[in-house]
């Protein structure tokens, strides 16, 4: 092997064109790590789990309470707000928090409204916000689950279980925000609040059926 001479009395070295194969190597595997790496980065980005507000302008919480057998009798809370982390890419939903204005309630009828905000049904004076807030979570197919958390209602606390679908996650036809949408449901007993009007004869049912949609923009 051809050495050149060692300046400043310096050992020889081996002739760089002796190593060129095994650079020319590494230099390639080096550039395929990097493609892998810039291939994985965008995805392990879209992996994370992002912050979303819910929007008020696209925010249903609907009610349905038996009256005399008859029918039941629908309502609405018009007023509300909340946030969630969710990770589409699992999917995977937490810390979920929602507070409804008590007050709010709508059935598209004065007196019967201002009935559902006294004592006998959600005392909305004395506590005026009704509260969800997540505790757990359990998954029940690829878009479905249970969510599980804390309803605090006429300021007694009960543990709820929603049923959960996830609708859809995206760009938003208008605006440049990223949008998720949620259908959630349940049904709870309102004696269960401390609330007990008209229970005696069936007159106002105790069952009280939750529906709930919802669009939320994610933070960015």
């Amino acid at each position: 092997m051809r050495q050149r001479s060692a300046p400043f009395g310096r050992r020889p070295v081996p002739e760089a064109r002796s190593l060129g194969p095994r650079f020319a190597r590494a230099r390639s595997d080096l550039v395929r790590l990097c493609a892998l790496a810039a291939c994985l980065l965008p995805l392990a980005a879209a992996a994370e789990p992002r912050t979303y507000h819910i929007d008020p302008e696209h925010f249903g919480i609907a009610f349905k309470v038996m009256h005399i057998g008859y029918h039941r009798v629908p309502g609405l809370f018009l007023k509300g707000e909340g946030s969630f982390v969710f990770d589409e890419e699992v999917p995977a939903l937490s810390d979920l928090r929602v507070t409804i204005e008590a007050a709010s309630v709508f059935t598209d009828h004065e007196a019967r409204d201002g009935h559902l905000r006294s004592g006998d049904f959600l005392d909305a004076e004395a506590h005026p916000r009704i509260t969800f807030v997540m505790t757990g979570a359990e998954p029940t197919g690829e878009r479905t689950g249970i969510v599980r958390g804390d309803l605090t209602l006429r300021g007694v606390t009960r543990p709820v279980d929603l049923d959960v679908t996830w609708n859809k996650s995206g760009r938003y036809p208008w605006g440049d925000h990223y949008v998720t949408g949620i259908t959630a449901r349940t049904t709870i007993r309102r004696s269960d609040f401390g609330s007990v009007y008209a229970l005696d004869g069936d007159l106002v049912g105790d069952e009280v059926a939750i529906e709930i949609e919802l669009e939320a923009i994610r933070e960015e």
